[in-house]
């Protein structure tokens, strides 16, 4: 029994003794190879993680002034924005001990295992000062304590959270321990996490603007094989809303996209192409639809990118493609905007849901008739017109009163309900103002088509013909001051 007992009872060999003991992945000094350099795109962010480098490099040069080293800085942001790889980054621009784990690891089976992993993770920490405590996805460790459990203080994750915050609230910052965490669902976070003197800084690592997206291009558009006269800040302005794990993986695509045509290189028409399986779908050309259905898709797509080259603050249009995509898109219209755009005015808007609504609008002017391939169309056309009347305050007889809260962006819809607290004559009023701001921007879709009627049978024909054409290909499609024309009055309709 002895020699069967052995190897279960001994620490070493990672058996009961040591269940209690942290699994945290320990880096030396020489174990990370990250630097400053192979993060781009969120400056604001490595700026302040810089401070945290400073004072465990110099902590004499930072403390001169009686500043002491924040306890510990939450990064906050959506999936993929390199929160973990600013963590690595910040270890290896330090060089000192890094300990990195997630917060699932804390919690076993049985009970007060967490609590003892939270205790022995610090506790290495200070026997190896100076020291980096990382703990990735910290809501799978930290969320709101009482929410899970009816009464609460008896589920074994409460158990390690207090665990850690007795840990975080006990340490001395001058010994050299720094707690990172990241995070993309802090409003579950328990408030006591929060508090300064835990964390005593949250850090944004947001989705990265036009400069930034061309600053993360560049860092992996050296791993792969790229024409010289190939445009970066093209390829920018292709990707509004991508993260760095999105860039990362477009560069990736565009390589793969060139290694089947055969070529050496990897141009702009590749990552276009890449573009294009990433938000619409691989191109199913099996998918074989009859002449009538082929001819109504060409029309409604002609829709949308006549509406979208007509108004005059709509995103120019890009590409448009009668090939079937997998996500069951029949076609789709490419807008490529000009700029990144923090603020809506009340205008862009409409014209937003005008050009959603064209493709349906052209349907029934050709055919007298609609059918369901407008239905993402009439979905996002509702939910524009339901945001500028509930929360942007855009409608008259509503008012300026915000009716619902905003959308979680990390989250979706959030994991908590939160019910309507304006009375049913309200509700009326909102969904009478949303019919009728739809109504509106469909009567504007007709009437900019049924004025552009030529270009929208000849442009249907071209598409029918060619699958894919480009606004180089189909000059009505270009803005108004690149055709040299007088713009449409579609705007009156609004």
């Amino acid at each position: 029994w002895m020699f069967l007992l052995r190897p279960m009872m001994a620490g070493q060999h990672g058996g009961l003794m040591s269940i209690g003991r942290s699994r945290a992945k320990v880096y030396a000094e020489k174990g990370v190879k990250v630097t400053f350099a192979d993060v781009a795109g969120v400056d604001e962010a490595k700026q302040e993680l810089a401070e945290v480098v400073g004072f465990l490099k110099d902590p004499a040069t930072y403390g001169r002034l009686g500043a002491r080293i924040p306890k510990g800085l939450l990064l906050v942001g959506p999936p993929g924005t390199g929160k973990t790889l600013l963590a690595r980054a910040v270890a290896g621009e330090s060089g000192v001990r890094f300990f990195s784990i997630t917060g699932s690891e804390f919690v076993e089976m049985f009970v007060g295992v967490g609590a003892s992993r939270v205790r022995d993770l610090f506790q290495q920490a200070r026997e190896q000062a100076p020291a980096i405590v990382f703990i990735d996805e910290l809501d799978a460790l930290g969320r709101a304590r009482g929410i899970d459990v009816p009464g609460g203080g008896h589920d074994e994750k409460e158990q390690t959270l207090n665990q850690l915050l007795a840990e975080m609230d006990g340490f001395d910052p001058s010994v050299g321990i720094v707690v990172l965490a990241a995070t993309n669902r802090p409003e579950i976070l328990d408030p006591a996490l929060l508090r300064a003197g835990r964390f005593d800084r949250q850090v944004l690592v947001d989705r990265p603007d036009r400069q930034g997206r061309i600053d993360i291009l560049n860092v992996h558009l050296k791993k792969i094989s790229v024409a010289p006269e190939l445009d970066v800040a093209a390829i920018a302005a292709l990707t509004p809303g991508f993260t760095g794990a999105d860039l990362a993986n477009l560069v990736n695509e565009a390589a793969l996209v060139a290694t089947r045509r055969g070529a050496s290189a990897t141009v702009l028409d590749d990552f276009t192409q890449a573009v294009e399986r990433i938000v619409a779908g691989a191109e199913r050309r099996g998918r074989l639809l009859k002449p009538d259905e082929r001819e109504r898709v060409a029309y409604h797509e002609m829709g949308h990118a006549l509406a979208a080259s007509t108004l005059t603050k709509t995103d120019p249009v890009h590409k448009v493609s009668i090939i079937p995509r997998s996500i069951g898109a029949l076609g789709y219209t490419l807008q490529r905007p000009t700029d990144d755009r923090f603020l809506i005015t009340t205008s862009e808007l409409k014209e937003r849901m005008t050009a959603l609504l064209a493709g349906r609008a052209a349907e029934e002017i050709v055919y007298g008739e609609v059918s369901t391939g407008a239905a993402d169309d009439l979905a996002k056309a509702t939910d524009v017109a339901r945001q500028s009347v509930t929360r942007f305050g855009m409608s008259a007889s509503v008012g300026q009163a915000v009716l619902e809260e905003e959308k979680q962006q990390w989250l979706g819809d959030g994991s908590r309900l939160h019910p309507k607290d304006y009375s049913e004559a309200t509700a009326r009023e909102v969904d009478l103002a949303v019919r009728g701001m739809i109504d509106e921007a469909y009567q504007a879709a007709k009437d900019l088509l049924q004025a552009r009627m030529a270009d929208l049978r000849a442009g249907a024909r071209l598409l029918l013909e060619r699958e894919t054409i480009t606004p180089a290909d189909f000059p009505p499609l270009q803005r108004p001051e690149a055709r040299k024309v007088p713009a449409v009055a579609a705007q009156s309709a609004l």
